[in-house]
């Protein structure tokens, strides 16, 4: 029987709080420090490694972490999830994303099916449908081929595929995996469905549209728009366009759209990356043996999770450490810095991923909770981010933890060296050195330019960003937020949070408004 309990009941807890603080800069520095980044480092899927050297924990956090791990119960809280247990419980659903890309545990049937060969069977057609499509045994109503596939949908629908696509688009022309560009649309401004129109051939444009319910407000809207540009080029709407949905929505079986595939209520938006909803547009752009390797990469890290010995679980090691550093230390941000282009729209994702899943402040029993949970997460590419926000970083007076990803090897390996360094050894260099000024800072005379140190960051690091290791990364993001979801003793996969300006606004575009409302919606001409 698992319990359930608020963080702050934990016999466990109180003794981490009560664990030494670690002096930061003292123990980076020398060849402590070096021993140190050598020792505390974490083997991850597909090559990858989790190293925590920079973060405020000795041996001693760690022995209090490894208890807390045990006392709340993280590894079989996880085992009831991926076997088929009702967690989210907000909305009285399995949580079942894990599945899409392998099974780590029981069997699970659920609607009368068993649920794994329910998501094969949707990944086996979505293939068949992108060979068709790229071998032209599927064509617009010319008979001539599809060269661009473009995504409807709005949070989960766009944020994780659009990073997902993005990640992987200069690693396909590379290795000529590259079969159709894909665009999306999300945003219900029209100006967004416009410029993606009017920047591909709409004659020779495959539309998905993504909407579990089929009643989405935006993506319902953004589908009218793209069907009247269309119309307007003289095509049939019915012969551009494929929907994923739900098998009980008004999208599935319609004359509409050449096919649909399926997702259920088991998987969020914000962990469908690995569903057909992220399956579809990435299988047309790049292929199904690619988005196959991807999922394999992610599978790869679901496993890594099942560890029950913390120092050999990089996304429970990572959880642990977070919410020390948000319970504890009163960290209230943290700041995520893919030191990769193709990672570009990554930290955008993962700010959906954990701000939606932890955002709460009630615990799985809707009682309020007495402590923080989920950060608020933001971030950019390095190095751009080091030219904006990193002055706060290191000189502001918030301390704000941060997570680094970086490769050794670039997706297009196409560089050239200049004052003896290639441009990725650059780039390597910046990330390396932001590590250590971070954590050990700089002395001076001059209090401005004083740097206090003591800044915590982890870094992920791999050899090259590829459908694999993207999977694997993905994965352990999801891991991470799963557990510490589970140690603040809140339900991660409901998001009452979005409902009620959507309710809201039905209101305005109905008229129905008074009060402060009504005036705001003169404000803006509704």
């Amino acid at each position: 029987m698992i319990n359930w309990n608020n963080l702050d009941t934990l016999e466990a807890f109180k003794e981490l709080k009560e664990t030494p603080l670690v002096d930061l800069n003292k123990v980076m520095s020398g060849e402590a420090g070096a021993e140190r980044v050598k020792t505390y480092n974490i083997p991850m899927a597909e090559g990858l490694n989790y190293n925590f050297a920079a973060k405020k924990v000795d041996d001693t956090t760690l022995k209090a972490l490894e208890k807390l791990a045990t006392e709340a119960e993280l590894s079989d809280k996880f085992a009831a999830l991926y076997n088929g247990e009702v967690v989210n419980t907000g909305e009285n659903r399995l949580v079942l994303h894990h599945m899409t890309r392998g099974q780590l545990g029981e069997a699970v049937n659920a609607d009368g099916v068993d649920k794994r060969t329910f998501y094969t069977t949707q990944q086996k057609r979505i293939a068949e449908f992108a060979d068709k499509v790229h071998n032209g045994a599927i064509t617009n109503g010319a008979g001539e081929k599809f060269t661009t596939v473009v995504q409807i949908g709005i949070g989960g629908s766009d944020l994780g595929p659009r990073a997902m696509y993005i990640a992987l688009e200069n690693w396909a022309k590379k290795n000529n995996s590259f079969k159709m560009e894909a665009h999306f649309i999300s945003n219900v401004d029209p100006d967004d469905a416009s410029a993606v129109l009017t920047s591909i051939d709409v004659a020779h444009s495959l539309f998905i549209l993504v909407s579990k319910s089929g009643t989405t407000l935006e993506t319902l809207t953004n589908e009218s728009f793209v069907k009247n540009a269309l119309k307007e080029a003289g095509l049939d709407p019915a012969k551009h366009m494929i929907a994923v949905t739900s098998e009980t929505s008004p999208l599935a079986k319609s004359d509409d759209y050449l096919d649909a595939f399926y997702m259920d209520d088991y998987i969020g938006g914000r962990f469908s990356s690995t569903s057909s909803v992220g399956g579809a547009v990435l299988s047309l752009a790049f292929g199904p043996d690619v988005f196959a390797d991807f999922l394999e990469g992610a599978s790869a890290e679901d496993k890594l999770a099942l560890n029950k010995d913390v120092l050999k679980n990089p996304a429970m090691l990572d959880a642990l450490i977070g919410v020390y550093e948000r319970n504890v230390l009163g960290y209230e941000c943290t700041a995520v810095l893919p030191y990769s282009q193709g990672l570009s729209r990554f930290p955008a994702h993962l700010q959906q991923l954990d701000m939606e899943s932890n955002g709460k402040s009630v615990n799985r029993f809707n009682e309020p909770v007495n402590y923080p949970t989920g950060p608020v997460i933001f971030g950019e590419p390095g190095t751009n981010g080091q030219h904006s926000f990193y002055q706060l970083l290191h000189q502001g007076t918030n301390i704000v933890p941060l997570q680094f990803i970086g490769f050794k090897n670039s997706q297009l390996e196409n560089d050239v060296t200049i004052q003896d360094s290639t441009s990725q050894q650059k780039l390597c260099a910046n990330v390396a050195a932001q590590i250590v000024a971070f954590a050990c800072g700089k002395d001076d005379n001059n209090p401005n330019k004083t740097f206090k140190g003591g800044r915590p960051s982890s870094i992920i690091t791999g050899d090259k960003l590829t459908p694999k290791s993207l999977g694997a990364l993905l994965s352990h993001f999801e891991n991470k937020v799963m557990f510490q979801g589970f140690l603040w003793n809140i339900n991660s996969f409901d998001q009452e949070g979005v409902q009620l300006g959507k309710v809201l606004a039905k209101r305005v575009l109905a008229h129905d408004t008074d009060g402060a409302l009504k005036v705001y919606s003169q404000m803006l001409g509704i």
